[in-house]
């Protein structure tokens, strides 16, 4: 870790920035060897993905159950599961290589208990059409996945009502949030907001654009292969 990212690491991490350390290290080794983060990105991990992700966490409930869409190599679920191990997450993955990456890892990083592993995409964990499901949660989250109409197609339905997608987003959220709002009441949510996370603790702050479910709309149900749901425990709704 950078000498100068050491202090923001330990307000966001506290006494679990020793497994925040493992997973990085993976990232850094791992992670590349099997193309889930690229060569360059290696010595950037803290400041680029895992500080930011961590920050979201001041935008989750205590206790929540949180679904991440699109997880990748767990960013930003997984990095949320190590900060905040009050938290239920289910990383949601539909390439077989990452998820038996991300599978790996929670079992490397002791996290079964409170971290499980969908393979699918978004749309048969909120049907269950994939024989394991239908799955929901508090919170759903999502990194650099797509445009805010298709990305809250994708995640309102597996957001309780009540609950909140939180999508890290770049400068480019408010634009986002102008061209799409309308697409989004459609899908039921409520009007999007922009948040900035880790305000005084990173540089920049983490930008997120938030919308609460307000509504349940319905949707036509997906037909596609069954795929396996893998690691850590079925839990919650």
């Amino acid at each position: 870790m950078p000498p100068e990212l050491a202090e923001a690491a330990r307000a966001l991490f506290g006494d679990r920035l020793d497994l925040a350390a493992a997973y990085a290290e993976v990232l850094a080794t791992d992670g590349v060897v099997r193309g889930l983060i690229g060569p360059r990105e290696a010595p950037r991990i803290w400041d680029r993905h895992l500080l930011n992700c961590a920050a979201v966490a001041e935008r989750i409930p205590p206790d929540a159950s949180v679904l991440d869409v699109g997880s990748g190599a767990g960013l930003p679920g997984l990095v949320l599961a190590i900060a905040r191990p009050d938290l239920t997450v289910t990383l949601v993955e539909p390439l077989s290589r990452r998820t038996s990456f991300l599978v790996e890892v929670v079992e490397e990083l002791g996290l079964a208990k409170t971290v499980r592993v969908f393979r699918g995409r978004a749309e048969e964990a909120a049907t269950g059409s994939t024989g394991v499901g239908p799955f929901s949660a508090d919170v759903v989250t999502a990194r650099a996945v797509a445009p805010l109409d298709r990305l809250a197609a994708w995640c309102l339905p597996l957001t309780v009502r009540g609950g909140r997608l939180v999508a890290m987003k770049g400068v480019s959220a408010a634009e986002e949030i102008a061209e799409h709002a309308e697409a989004v009441a459609k899908l039921g949510g409520g009007e999007p907001s922009v948040q900035l996370c880790g305000v005084g603790v990173i540089e920049p702050p983490a930008t997120v654009v938030e919308i609460v479910r307000e509504r349940v709309v319905n949707q036509p149900r997906v037909k596609s292969a069954a795929k396996r749901s893998r690691g850590g425990r079925r839990r919650g709704r």
